[in-house]
């Protein structure tokens, strides 16, 4: 079954709906302009009376005799603490999945505190409702419809086509990331890439295959050669107009089998979402274009299948990455760094970008580090660093600095060969700074600012894309 979101006013989305959920804290759940909206039969008191949110939140819902058949209220925790979003769009992305009514057209009545939040709530939504599924099931309808409105306690004002699009680009995200390696290599990565240059009005530039390789990106060409579609770098540019040089580039790892350090069959499940950093950086462009963003924009997309084969990358190989500089391959499953390292350097050399922000599935130990909720930043500009960690909060795609100290960290990547290895020697001195900080050694003198956003662990939840970056990415532009 299909679902299809539609954010409207608050009038329009419960014309003649079948089942409504109203989504809150407590004490605004209890305000007269909610109570407003209900039929008179439903016992409202009673509902919130019986729901006990703890730390998740908790649905309670009833049945109805008219053409409105069902209503569900989602409680949300009151308690958020500092490293959270006070809006816990964590719990409303949970209530909607597990407690959203049976039928269509169906309402959210998204209720957070202040206007401000209306993005964060919307973005949960979106995060709760995902597009791709191939179930056969034949008792469900085709196509669901699902509207959503906000409307907040302190009567501000919301943007709703800034939620619409951002929603749509963040279930656009997700769906890539939950699409098989059979369905979504490189070569259809850049199809997709390229109808979304089209439906924004951006230009686009795509270097694939040998030419990649003749080219001078010994990172996208060796990690992709082995593969049947072969790698590609996909750039996409938005003019802008008055704003700042922006370029986002992320990690489009279609499927990751380790290539000849190969996982094992567990680590190598799920490794179709690899390329959740790309996913994330094109769902992000797609947005802030469609809202008119005023920077100059570049979305770089560097998209490789880690595969094995005849001419698989070997450890011991030693290659030029498009910096210039020389990596002695001592891990063929630490790629996404590779390829990214070729993506900063194309945009150091070629885009003249002020700030370059970097987005990637990059390792383990970031969750490890930070956790599922929370990316992993390494930055070399404090108010860079500091409007990634607002942005992230105002929106739930959450994220938390990491040390960033090349000093400490450059020295775990000597070679006596090449310029660099490519994996750390100390897995205990901050991996994921450390892989971050080799991604840095390729911006050559780049003096701009430059972001690194590790999302191994956001990127998914319960085998699931979340679209994690898109809303995180869009905000922060927008404040820069």
């Amino acid at each position: 079954m299909k679902t299809e979101l539609e954010f409207c006013q608050v009038s329009a989305a419960l014309d003649g709906v079948e089942g409504l959920m109203v989504v809150g804290r407590a004490d605004a759940l209890t305000d007269g302009a909610v109570r407003a909206l209900l039929p008179a039969d439903v016992a409202w008191d009673a509902l919130l009376d019986d729901a006990r949110p703890g730390d998740a939140g908790v649905t309670r819902s009833t049945w109805l005799a008219g053409t409105l058949r069902q209503v569900v209220v989602g409680v949300v925790p009151s308690a958020a603490s500092r490293h959270n979003c006070a809006a816990r769009p964590d719990a409303v992305t949970s209530l909607v999945h597990g407690g959203l009514p049976t039928g269509s057209p169906v309402a959210i009545l998204l209720v957070p505190e202040r206007a401000s939040e209306a993005l964060a709530v919307a973005a949960a939504v979106a995060r709760a409702l995902p597009l791709y599924s191939r179930k056969t099931g034949k008792s469900e309808p085709a196509r669901r419809l699902v509207r959503v409105a906000v409307l907040p306690a302190d009567g501000g004002v919301v943007d709703v086509e800034r939620l619409a699009e951002v929603a749509e680009a963040i279930r656009f995200a997700a769906r890539l990331v939950d699409m098989p390696a059979s369905e979504l290599d490189t070569e259809a990565f850049v199809d997709v890439a390229r109808d979304t240059a089209a439906r924004v009005g951006a230009d686009i530039t795509v270097i694939e295959g040998e030419a990649l390789g003749h080219g001078g990106f010994g990172g996208l060409w060796n990690v992709g050669r082995a593969a049947v579609q072969k790698p590609a770098l996909v750039v996409l540019e938005h003019a802008g107009r008055g704003g700042r040089s922006i370029s986002m580039v992320g990690k489009g790892i279609v499927y990751d089998t380790g290539g000849l350090c190969l996982k094992p069959r567990a680590g190598m499940t799920g490794m179709k979402g690899d390329m959740g950093g790309a996913a994330a950086v094109l769902g992000a462009f797609a947005a802030a274009v469609r809202l008119g963003s005023r920077h100059r924009l570049r979305a770089v997309l560097c998209l490789a299948e880690n595969a094995i084969g005849p001419d698989a990358l070997r450890p011991d190989d030693v290659i030029t990455l498009y910096s210039g500089k020389t990596v002695e391959v001592n891990n063929t499953d630490a790629e996404g760094r590779l390829v990214l390292g070729d993506g900063v350097a194309y945009a150091v050399r070629h885009l003249a970008p002020e700030i370059i922000i970097d987005v990637a599935t990059l390792t383990g130990a970031q969750a490890v580090a930070t956790g599922k909720r929370h990316a992993a930043s390494v930055c070399n500009d404090d108010e860079l660093e500091s409007a990634a960690v607002d942005a992230g909060r105002r929106t739930g795609d959450l994220v938390h600095p990491l040390p960033y100290c090349p000093e400490f960290f450059r020295r775990e990547f000597k070679s006596p060969v090449a310029d660099l290895k490519n994996s750390v020697k100390d897995r205990a001195n901050a991996q994921s700074s450390c892989a971050g900080q080799f991604i840095a050694e390729h911006l050559g003198d780049f003096r701009g600012g430059w972001l690194h956003l590790d999302i191994a662990g956001p990127a998914h939840d319960a085998e699931r894309g979340t679209g994690y970056g898109v809303a995180l990415l869009v905000d922060l532009l927008e404040t820069l």
